[in-house]
């Protein structure tokens, strides 16, 4: 007997918003996914606070994703992320 295995909600295929997919690539993604490449991109662009790691510096295209906010927590980050996955 073949049991269907549930994806969980961090695997779900999600749609980012044209705001999202600037930074992440269009196309869909798990949040995991996402969050994964956010941080590609945080790293990359040296967009951590270098006084507290856990602060993330918005660029313009991540200001756009964080609601025009300047600045946000790692843990405020995965709420404004979830606005723009569907």
């Amino acid at each position: 007997m073949a049991t269907e295995k549930k994806t969980n909600a961090l695997q779900k295929p999600l749609t980012p918003s044209a705001e999202l997919a600037a930074v992440v690539g269009a196309g869909q993604l798990s949040r995991g996914e996402t969050v994964s490449k956010i941080w590609v991109y945080i790293k990359a662009n040296n967009l951590q606070d270098p006084a507290n790691k856990r602060d993330i510096l918005a660029d313009a295209k991540l200001k756009a994703v964080f609601d025009g906010k300047d600045k946000v927590s790692m843990f405020e980050m995965n709420k404004h992320l979830a606005r723009h996955l569907k």
